[in-house]
């Protein structure tokens, strides 16, 4: 049997800026016993990826370290499976997650990480969800359980998980606040559910906030960090949860690299919740890193059961998507850190 042809990918060998997102030629292996091999079509880019590259990913140097190809999912075509696959065959249009090594043209991957791709879906579309939409599942349904009426506070509601839990609110029968840091982005809100959009490039976030529920929120989903995670704490009502999944306002805009007095001053300054005062004002702070859970196949099983539901009933609708060309990677990276982009980025090996 020939080996397969060579493929490409996306290596960083060291933490840096953009220039150390370098496309290298491989041979790819093939699948082993309960795997399955992928051609590629679309691979969907994060701002964790950025968080990678620049090396402060800890999932990153705990599984993987240097060089890393950066990447958590991609669609595409199958191309082989191994001998004890079932459920699979080469041919199908699929879906799947990784941990780490989705920028490429050929991914292997274990088995229960791969689904069926949806009828409706082109590939770039179906590469824009799983990572976003596993991230809204486990923060809304695993961890904060809403209720029909709940008023969710939800920030960077034009990004992809941001869009991805709107949808998910609205599903769910809650009222949804999206708070968004650009104009061009308010419509982006309201297109996938938001009954309320706060524009923080026009309006005042928190009184903005309060104005909307005078009572507080029930849940309020924090990817931003310091920037806004003690005023997010603040605006819960009594029995209200906070979510936390990331530190977006640490990170540089420009540039491409940690600004190293920033970070250790944006660390110094991030709130410590108190267990006592929690336990007093009946408030809850959660908080989660999706790279850390692919040992609970159960849960990412579970989240793509509803995702793959909810896109055939028409309660959830693909999310806008630009795509780049896997040779300007470092374009995606460099949009997708300057705050300005909505919906999902795309690369298409």
């Amino acid at each position: 049997m020939s080996a397969p042809p060579q493929a490409r990918r996306i290596v960083i060998h060291r933490a840096g800026s953009h220039d150390e997102l370098r496309v290298e030629a491989f041979q790819p292996a093939a699948p082993g016993p309960d795997e399955v091999a992928i051609s590629v079509r679309a691979a969907g880019v994060n701002y964790a990826d950025v968080v990678v590259r620049m090396g402060l990913y800890s999932s990153a140097k705990h599984y993987v370290g240097w060089p890393i190809t950066p990447g958590f999912e991609v669609a595409g075509v199958v191309e082989a499976i191994g001998t004890d696959v079932e459920g699979i065959s080469v041919g199908d249009r699929v879906f799947a997650v990784t941990r780490f090594g989705g920028y490429t043209s050929r991914l292997v991957v274990a088995a229960h990480q791969v689904w069926p791709m949806p009828a409706n879906l082109s590939s770039e579309q179906a590469a824009s969800l799983p990572a976003v939409f596993g991230t809204a599942w486990f923060a809304l349904r695993f961890l904060a359980h809403p209720r029909p009426g709940d008023r969710v506070l939800i920030h960077s509601a034009a990004g992809g998980v941001g869009t991805s839990a709107v949808q998910l609110a609205r599903s769910a029968g809650c009222e949804v606040v999206g708070v968004v840091g650009a104009s061009h982005k308010v419509e982006t809100a309201k297109a996938v559910g938001c009954q309320h959009v706060i524009d923080k490039s026009t309006q005042p976030l928190w009184p903005s906030a309060e104005a909307l529920s005078h009572r507080g929120y029930d849940i309020i989903l924090d990817a931003n960090g310091v920037s806004t995670l003690g005023e997010s704490y603040a605006h819960l009502r009594p029995a209200g949860k906070l979510v936390v999944y990331g530190f977006a306002s640490m990170m540089p805009r420009t540039g491409g690299r940690p600004n190293w007095l920033k970070l250790a001053w944006d660390w110094l300054r991030t709130p410590r919740f108190n267990p006592l005062e929690l336990t007093q004002t009946s408030r809850s702070v959660l908080a989660f890193n999706l790279s850390y859970l692919f040992d609970r196949t159960d849960l990412m099983g579970e989240a793509m059961g509803l995702l793959a539901e909810l896109l055939a009933d028409g309660r959830f609708q693909p999310l806008p998507t630009t795509t780049y060309p896997l040779e300007e990677v470092a374009r995606a990276h460099q949009d997708i850190e300057s705050g300005q982009t909505v919906g999902k980025l795309v690369l298409v090996p």
